[in-house]
């Protein structure tokens, strides 16, 4: 029994090691303390505990899941923090005007710590041992691999749009290294127009020799300012769109051809009149009848 308590405490104070290498904020520390010490609690538990108020303890735990390091033990947990706080149902009794969602945190079951195997020990000057560092490690990697798969290619300027809670680039360098070191990723120069050092996935590289080679077929891709894929002004020259769910951006055959912000569109190149036309109703989402779209 001894030995088993001994052993839960370890793995307590290497959650909280690993909580600490991922700078996480006050609150969220204290809501993640809580938790580690009383272990699964209800969400009026933890803002009594924790001694944050019921907005505070919201934005603690929505931090926490975001890092991988709490769940709900229902979806109710995870559906209650995807809603606006406006909308969700008034924790501790409160009441609302506004039509609200049938759930919100107080139905959301109980929050926990998620157990980590093998988790690190802390020194007894406080100083992160060996495994607290491996596991940071780790962590970082899993934000490498993730981003591989996300864009097959990363290098500093591709990341300007990533959170802010991410590993620094540094950090996520040394990560690439080692990987590269491996054999498990390639690095060289993928990107043409960028200093510093670039890292792809294997697979990667002959689906950029390929798109290099295909014949330019005028496709067009239009999507929204807040979507990941605006790259204006990132990847291509000009100014950036600013990432807000109003404007527009317009790709053709992968490159940015005209954007739609404030209200005004506004062409990053010369286009024939017939596909200005095109590219302005495709940027306003406008449906144009296949008969008025042959006599443009």
């Amino acid at each position: 029994m001894f030995a088993a308590s001994d052993r839960h405490r370890k793995m307590s104070v290497g959650s909280a090691a690993a909580a600490n290498a991922v700078n996480l904020s006050a609150s969220a520390q204290r809501v993640g303390g809580f938790l580690a010490t009383h272990g699964a609690s209800f969400f009026d538990e933890i803002t009594a505990g924790s001694g944050l108020l019921p907005t505070q303890a919201e934005e603690a735990l929505a931090e926490l899941v975001a890092l991988g390091l709490v769940n709900s033990d229902s979806f109710a947990g995870l559906r209650a923090l995807l809603v606006p706080q406006d909308r969700r149902r008034p924790a501790m009794g409160g009441r609302r005007r506004r039509r609200i969602a049938l759930f919100g945190m107080d139905a959301a079951g109980r929050w926990s710590r998620i157990t980590r195997p093998a988790a690190a020990a802390a020194t007894d000057n406080g100083e992160t041992g060996p495994s607290a560092r491996a596991l940071a490690d780790e962590t970082v990697e899993h934000v490498v691999r993730t981003l591989l798969r996300r864009w097959g290619v990363i290098f500093w300027r591709l990341l300007a749009r990533e959170a802010a809670w991410l590993p620094p680039w540094r950090d996520l360098l040394m990560c690439c290294r080692r990987l590269e070191a491996r054999g498990e990723i390639r690095g060289g120069r993928f990107v043409a127009g960028f200093s510093g050092e670039q890292y792809a996935a294997p697979e990667a590289i002959a689906l950029l020799r390929e798109a290099r080679r295909r014949p330019q077929e005028g496709h067009y891709v239009s999507l929204s300012g807040a979507d990941p894929l605006n790259l204006a002004g990132i990847l291509t020259p000009g100014a950036r769109l600013p990432s807000l769910s109003g404007n527009r951006l317009l790709y053709r055959d992968g490159v940015p051809v005209a954007l739609l912000s404030g209200g005004e569109v506004s062409f990053l190149m010369e286009l024939p009149p017939q596909q200005l036309w095109e590219a302005r109703n495709l940027l306003l989402r406008r449906h144009v009848p296949a008969v008025l779209a042959d006599l443009a």
